[in-house]
């Protein structure tokens, strides 16, 4: 049974960091395409980061230049660390793999205040 488990989200000032973690189990994820994506109170969820098996990334603009998306394939488990954050950016951050069937984590919650 694939499971993808989010965490470190967590309160923080606007300006300060955070460092995201998508462990995943029941699958090998190396071979596999990651992306974060994230939903704020009242919005649609939005694209933020992808990482392809070779390493390649991809970012929306919003956080090109303040977030970095990264793999441990030896700890199956993808990070996003997220730099200068800033109140728009609160949301909850949920992580997917994408294959012949997508798998969603359950999300972790980030909030920044000015």
């Amino acid at each position: 049974q694939v499971q993808l488990v989010e965490s470190g989200g967590g309160l923080v000032q606007a300006g300060g960091s955070l460092r995201l973690s998508c462990a995943a189990s029941g699958v090998t994820i190396s071979t596999y395409v990651m992306d974060w994506f994230r939903q704020a109170p009242g919005k649609e969820r939005e694209f933020v980061a992808r990482i392809f098996p070779n390493g390649e990334t991809v970012y929306s603009d919003s956080v090109k230049g303040r977030f970095t998306i990264s793999r441990d394939n030896a700890k199956n488990t993808v990070y996003l660390q997220m730099n200068s954050l800033k109140p728009e950016d609160t949301a909850v951050y949920s992580c997917r793999m994408s294959g012949s069937r997508n798998y969603w984590g359950q999300g972790t919650q980030v909030t920044v205040f000015s």
